[in-house]
């Protein structure tokens, strides 16, 4: 079982309630750190099974956790991120998500609306999944809305990917939208062909494929 689980937050209130929170659904924390320094040395050293990283840490307070994770990828390949943040670094967030290799996810802080939502996501990412929040997402295909490949997506084609992106299977797309998974499939084989990319049965590869496309633009 993965569970091995590092917190990187400067707020010690917030650290403290997520490291109890992720103990008492079973996972191990291994390491609660406060600056970008501290970070990418427990990344690196202790190699867990997530992380769970704020953006802005000391001593700066402007991009340190997601530098920090960046560099730790490129020394550990693969090392599961979720992001945790009231901001969306579009940057540095298309560069972690253009990576393709392992777990990723990026949540905003005032959009975690319960615990069951928070360690779905802590556990997705540790099994190599994405949990991407909609609005971030959102700010990421708005910055390529120029983009000519994407700019051929239909307005129904663009919600699929959306909630693809989140990590979805077609199942829960077909929920989330109201319709058939046929319909789904379809949609999701017509974004492929139009961004030029091949289809997967691995959903996770896929969303990672579209998101790296999207950043290499």
């Amino acid at each position: 079982m993965l569970n091995r689980v590092l917190v990187a937050e400067d707020l010690y209130l917030l650290r403290d309630g997520l490291v109890h929170l992720l103990q008492a659904h079973g996972f191990t924390v291994v390491g609660a750190v406060e600056s970008g320094p501290e970070l990418l040395k427990a990344l690196v050293e202790l190699r867990p099974d997530v992380s769970v990283v704020d953006v802005r840490l000391p001593p700066t307070f402007t991009d340190e956790g997601l530098q920090a994770a960046l560099e730790a990828r490129r020394q550990v390949p693969g090392l599961p991120i979720l992001v945790l943040s009231q901001h969306v670094e579009q940057l540095y967030a298309r560069e972690l998500l253009a990576d393709g290799s392992g777990g990723i996810g990026y949540l905003l802080k005032d959009r975690v609306f319960n615990a069951e939502q928070f360690i779905d996501a802590v556990r997705r990412v540790a099994a190599g999944g994405t949990a991407m929040d909609p609005e971030v997402i959102s700010k990421l295909l708005a910055s390529n809305a120029r983009n000519e490949p994407l700019a051929a997506l239909t307005p129904r084609e663009r919600d699929v990917l959306e909630v693809m992106a989140e990590g979805r299977s077609n199942a829960a797309i077909s929920q989330r939208l109201f319709l058939s998974e046929s319909a789904v499939a379809k949609h999701t084989a017509n974004i492929f062909g139009k961004l030029d990319l091949a289809p997967s049965d691995d959903d996770n590869r896929r969303v990672l494929a579209v998101l790296a496309y999207l950043n290499s633009r």
